[in-house]
């Protein structure tokens, strides 16, 4: 059974982590691929905000769409870090499963 103390910390914990998803949710991330030569911007909540492609990317279908494969999965590796940076500090690295 839960003391008022335990539920208090449970109850912060809950609110840190509330803000800290909102915080996430603000930030965005670019991910690339070719040197840059095609950028995606993703925000926190992995959604993709932008896409970036120099004309010289054009010229080549097959290897342009290989490009904004790999921008997009740059991008998403790192909305997971920025996740995981974010709210490892604020559970002090414990690893809570389903928190992202």
């Amino acid at each position: 059974m839960m003391n008022k103390r335990m539920m208090r910390q449970a109850q912060q914990l809950q609110n840190r982590l509330a803000k800290a998803q909102e915080e996430l949710e603000a930030m965005s991330v670019e991910g690339s691929a070719g040197g840059g030569v095609v950028r995606v911007t993703m925000t926190g909540k992995q959604e993709v905000t932008a896409v970036a492609i120099e004309p010289e990317a054009a010229e080549d279908i097959d290897l342009l769409q290989d490009l904004v494969a790999a921008a997009v999965n740059d991008a998403f590796t790192r909305t997971q870090e920025l996740a995981a940076e974010k709210m490892g500090a604020v559970t002090g690295g414990m690893n809570i499963p389903g928190l992202f």
